[in-house]
Order: structure tokens, then C-alpha cells, then sequence
């Protein structure tokens, strides 16, 4: 036999090849002959179309360049009306987060909220509201905008661009394994915001990722909690201020209304732990201890300046009957609820 002819065994396991080969041959030429039509679709679909959800344009408002005032508030009127049912579809991630934030603080740990442009806005503006309302101190919530400061009152788009600042803010902050930090990107692709989830990550923190569009799936794999929100495309195409800025914000707050109420600062549905700032705050807090402590407004404003400006402290004095240090000791024993300390709150009335 010369060298190099194949024999006749050679031949029969060339053939056998040939046949698989060709086999598999006819297997992939029925998969593209199966998948051409969807194939031409893909290829056919134009380069303005944005994958995003957010930047699609909306059908049902092509028109609103030519309707009345009354028009476009029905217009808007009726998107918005979507979004409640968007935000509770993700109800089960947004009860996650919930959990995530409670076990941060109970740590001595803070949530971080970091956007860009709206959604920067939107964080920076639940963190400030949380000291007033909750009495929390101020480091406790904090907002990141890229940008920085003159961001909250001033555009600056390209902000959002830079991953060198979203990566330094988070160093910037010192942020730890004790922290929860809270990307908001309603297209899900902002790079600042990737950038400083990255690095969260990289330092040991706790990362969740709310968006109004499907993030990449790296995104979605590195954050702890990635709640998407499909609010769908805005009446005016991209301007995420609108359906996406709504939904943002009943998720924030849910998010730290839900924590703060797990951490014992509301009793029933009244807001205990807030800080009097304002002439409106000092009759709020005044009216829950009369309400709750059964006592009348010049008692309650002595219990609150007794209790050095605590609402909670002077509800538990009131209702008890009790001194500030023995109050302060009844609410350590009741991990800071009031509920267990007085029992269940006062029935509605009125």
C-alpha cells in the first residue's frame, strides 16, 4: 500500500465522516432556512431604532405636536396612569431592597443613591427628605449626582459619561462592606452609574440597580437586586423625566419608607421619629402626642421639650406616664418600637 492512499478501512470511516458531515450539513441548512424570515427581520430593522426601552418612540402620542392643552393632559394624564402597575410588577425586588437597606443600617451602614441627570436628582432628593421626616441623620441616606452640586440646578449631561468620577465618587464617599448602594439609570446603560457600581462592588458594598429598561446582563449579574421597571416608552420620546422619573420615585420612596418603617420610626401610620424644623413640623409632632398620649397641647409641647425635641420619646412619656430616662429605657428593651412599648395605636377618627 503506498503511503498516503487511504485503505479500505480508511475509506469506510472517510465515508461514515463525509455522511455526518454532511448530515450536519443539512441540519444547519434547515436551522437558517427555519430562522431566515426572522434573520432578514433583525437585519432589516433600521439604525435609529434604539434597543432601549425607554428611547422607543410611543404610538399612542404621535400626534401631541398637534393637540389642544386639554389633549395633552389627557395624553400624559393616560401614560401615567400605567406606571403604579409597572412599579408593583416589581414588587418582590423592591421588598428585597427593603431588606437590603434595613440590614445596612443595622450595621452602621448607609444607603447610597448615584445617578446622573433626573435620576441623580431624584436620589439626591430622597436622601435630603429622610432626615426631616424620619429624624435620620443626614449621613444615614445619601444622594450622589454626577455632576456634583451645580448638577441639581443646572443640566450637565455629559456628566453622566464619565466613569472615572463614578468610580472616584464611591471612593470619595469611603464606602464599605456595611453599605447598600442604589444605582438609578432609567435606561439601565449609564456609565457613570456602571462605573460606580463597579467600584461599590469591587469595595465590598452591597449594590441594586433600579431602571426602566432591561440593563446589560453584566449589569444585571454583578448588582445584589436589579429592579426594572417597564413603564414603557415616554409621550415624548426620551425624556425620561416623565413615566420613568414617576416610577423612579415611587420606588425610592417605597424603598426608605419601607426601611425607616422596619427600623421603629412610624407607630401605626404616624410618623414618630421626625425632626420639628418648621412651624407646620411642631404641630404635627404636638398633635401625635396629644392623639396618642390622650393629654392636651400644653402638655405635649412640655413632653416634647422634655424629651428634647423627640416626638417618640414624648409620645411614650405621655402615654406612660413616665420620665425621659425611663422612656429611653423602655424603647432600648422594644428595639426602638413604640408599638411595643404602649401597644397598638389610637383608631382612626375624624
Amino acid at each position: 500500500m503506498r503511503a498516503g492512499l487511504p485503505g479500505a478501512s480508511a475509506r469506510r470511516e472517510a465515508d461514515q465522516g463525509s455522511e455526518k458531515d454532511g448530515s450536519a450539513r443539512n441540519w444547519h441548512g434547515s436551522l437558517v432556512i427555519m430562522y431566515l424570515p426572522l434573520l432578514a427581520s433583525y437585519m432589516a430593522t433600521p439604525d435609529f431604532l434604539d434597543p432601549r426601552l425607554t428611547e422607543r418612540r410611543n404610538p399612542r402620542t404621535t400626534a401631541i405636536d398637534a393637540a389642544s392643552s386639554l389633549d395633552i393632559v389627557d395624553l400624559l394624564n393616560a401614560e401615567d396612569a400605567t406606571v403604579p402597575a409597572a412599579v408593583r410588577g416589581a414588587r418582590a425586588e423592591i421588598a428585597r431592597l427593603i431588606d437590603l437597606a434595613v440590614a445596612a443600617f443595622k450595621s452602621g451602614g448607609r444607603l447610597i443613591y448615584v445617578g446622573a441627570g433626573t435620576s441623580g436628582r431624584l436620589g439626591v432628593l430622597d436622601a435630603a427628605e429622610c432626615p426631616p421626616t424620619f429624624g435620620t441623620p443626614p449621613e444615614m441616606v445619601v444622594g450622589v449626582i454626577a455632576g456634583g452640586y451645580p448638577a441639581l440646578v443646572r443640566s450637565q449631561e455629559g456628566a453622566e459619561d464619565d466613569v472615572t468620577a463614578g468610580a472616584s465618587a464611591m471612593d470619595d464617599q469611603r464606602v464599605t462592606g456595611k453599605d447598600l448602594v442604589v444605582g438609578i439609570a432609567a435606561s439601565g446603560t449609564t456609565p457613570y452609574v456602571r462605573a460606580a457600581l463597579s467600584r461599590a462592588r469591587d469595595l465590598g458594598a452591597r449594590t441594586a440597580l433600579v431602571t426602566c429598561a432591561d440593563p446589560p446582563e453584566t449589569l444585571r449579574q454583578t448588582c445584589d437586586v436589579s429592579i426594572v421597571v417597564k413603564v414603557g416608552p415616554e409621550a415624548l420620546t426620551g425624556s425620561t423625566r416623565l413615566k420613568a422619573g414617576t416610577a423612579t420615585k415611587l420606588v425610592l420612596n417605597t424603598l426608605t419608607t419601607g426601611a425607616m418603617v422596619r427600623l421603629g420610626k412610624a407607630y401605626g401610620n404616624l410618623m414618630v421619629d421626625l425632626k420639628a424644623l418648621s412651624e407646620k413640623l411642631h404641630d404635627r409632632g404636638e398633635r401625635i402626642v396629644m392623639e396618642v398620649g390622650g393629654v392636651d397641647r400644653a402638655r405635649a409641647r412640655a413632653a416634647i421639650k422634655e424629651a428634647k425635641g423627640s416626638v417618640k420619646l414624648a409620645v411614650v412619656m405621655a402615654r406612660k406616664n413616665v420620665g425621659h430616662d425611663e422612656a429611653v429605657k423602655l424603647l432600648e428593651r422594644s428595639g426602638g418600637l413604640v408599638r411595643g412599648v404602649i401597644g397598638d395605636p389610637p383608631p382612626v377618627r375624624g
